[in-house]
């Protein structure tokens, strides 16, 4: 009978692990963040800290205020870096003049001052508001509808189901929920929320609690009277008209060629959702977290956007005052808690702009063709060519880049649009963007000839002659991305516009 023996021992061992602690996983947090969503998070942590203030804007590093002892832990000022290039005094009054979209436009970042005016503000020439456009918002789409409905339905019962039917509007004015089940959840007949629906239909604007595009077309067509057989049969064949496929209307239409262009361009003149005309999407603007502009002497600088980078500082005075004044242990562990936090998040917003600086310097740095030519001259880039450039991670130059944007003179970017793959050269010497290949691509294309198209094997051609080595798959996957038609359906359009 083998018996098991128990014995103890004290054993050392070494090895390396990496405890994400708190801190850390808030500042690798503040580093993706944007100035305004940072902005956000910093107002949410001064809520949190009572030893947090935020510094104003105008309040000097030398003056106290309410106590503060400024220069005990103020975040940074707004920092800089110089980027050094061939850069003339010439070219740099010439950035003024160019800019653009593709880096080949001109770009003005004011416009006349004339151009700016509210929908609801405009000022005359003495500028005094106009007393027809001082309302104080625009009407929206329900609040016409509204209205409408208590002026055509006279019956109680008629307005019920219409006011149901208005709460069911989208946004763009489609009625997307059934009416079968409008009914049965009022109880009342099928053909009372038909009748009322036909009448709501009629409202202003045309097209209106349409249950889909053909039928809101149809809507506006025949508040125009011009809903005919023919345009009807269009309707109903729309995904023909998204094809450009001209003959096959022509044929199911009964109608000749020259007819189906007037209808089509009748149809373009229509409006897809009648809806937004009332309650237009507000387009959020993008604001640079970076700012660049070129030095008279040569090169670039590039700094912070200090309008919305978010300033803290550590109220000093206030905590030796509240130290005093604690006498339990967990007040004083509290109070030590709220400092060192304090100061770990001005240490992390100084340490975020610091690599910012150093990512958005070194894309500068890389990318310096691309700014003084154009973006023919954008060259291939990865996170790792920076990463090693400036002795950082990947991950950390990965999260530096997004949701960031940089002001250049060439117009506004996403940090990461500077990121692109590389597509070999036919000579084997060096390698192009795959950016520059694209914006080549729609060169050629926007550059065709009015009676005829360039194909994809064509355009491969013509890369290749440039030193470009392509495939057709990609030149079509490149055509794709840009929405751009094929070489047959572009052949269509000019047909059709000819």
């Amino acid at each position: 009978m083998s018996r098991t023996g128990y014995s103890q021992r004290l054993e050392l061992r070494q090895a390396q692990t990496l405890v994400m602690t708190p801190q850390l996983q808030q500042a690798i947090k503040m580093l993706q963040l944007s100035n305004l969503e940072l902005t956000q998070f910093v107002d949410a942590e001064i809520q949190q800290n009572p030893l947090l203030e935020r510094r104003e804007a105008g309040l000097e590093e030398s003056e106290p205020a309410n106590g503060v002892d400024i220069a005990e832990r103020p975040s940074p000022a707004p920092l800089e870096e110089t980027v050094a290039g061939e850069f003339t005094p010439e070219a740099a009054e010439q950035w003024h003049a160019t800019s653009g979209e593709e880096g080949d436009g001109s770009v003005d970042f004011g416009g006349e001052s004339h151009l700016w005016h509210g929908r609801n503000g405009a000022l005359d020439g003495s500028g005094r508001l106009e007393i027809e456009q001082t309302a104080t918002r625009p009407r929206t789409l329900r609040e016409h509808l509204l209205e409408q409905i208590g002026t055509d339905l006279s019956d109680p019962g008629d307005r019920v189901v219409g006011l149901h039917l208005l709460d069911l509007l989208d946004e763009s004015g489609y009625l997307r929920a059934g009416l079968d089940g409008v009914a049965q959840l009022l109880g009342c007949e099928i053909g009372r929320v038909e009748a009322v629906f036909a009448r709501l239909q009629q409202f202003d604007p045309a097209g209106v609690f349409a249950r889909d595009l053909p039928e809101c077309l149809a809507l506006q067509l025949r508040d125009r009277n011009r809903l005919d057989p023919a345009m009807q049969v269009l309707l109903d064949n729309l995904p023909l008209l998204a094809t450009r496929n001209i003959a096959a209307l022509v044929r199911v239409c009964g109608v000749d060629a020259a007819d189906v262009a007037d209808m089509i361009a009748e149809i373009k003149s229509l409006d897809p959702r009648p809806g937004l005309a009332f309650d237009p999407p507000l387009a959020q603007p993008v604001v640079p977290d970076i700012l660049m502009r070129a030095q008279p002497d040569g090169g670039w600088i590039i700094e912070l956007n200090a309008d919305t980078l978010p300033r803290v500082l550590v109220n000093s005075r206030y905590c030796a005052r509240i130290r005093q004044a604690t006498r339990s242990k967990a007040e004083k562990d509290y109070l030590t808690e709220r400092l060192h936090a304090a100061n770990w998040l001005v240490k992390s917003l100084h340490q975020r702009a610091t690599t910012i600086l150093k990512v958005a310097a070194e894309i500068v740095r890389q990318q310096d063709a691309f700014f003084r030519h154009g973006v023919q001259s954008l060259r291939p880039l990865i996170l790792r060519d920076i990463a090693d450039a400036i002795g950082m991670h990947e991950s950390t130059v990965s999260r530096v880049t997004s949701n960031k944007y940089m002001a250049t003179p060439r117009g506004l970017y996403e940090l990461k649009y500077f990121f692109t793959s590389s597509i070999p050269a036919s000579h084997g010497d060096g390698a192009h963007s795959a950016e520059a290949v694209r914006h080549r691509i729609r060169g050629l294309i926007d550059g065709e000839p009015a009676d005829s198209t360039l194909s994809d094997e064509r355009i491969v051609e013509l890369l290749q002659q440039a030193g470009v080595d392509i495939a057709r798959r990609t030149v079509a996957k490149y055509r794709d991305a840009m929405r751009i038609p094929s070489s047959v359906q572009r052949r269509r359009d000019k047909l059709l516009t000819l």
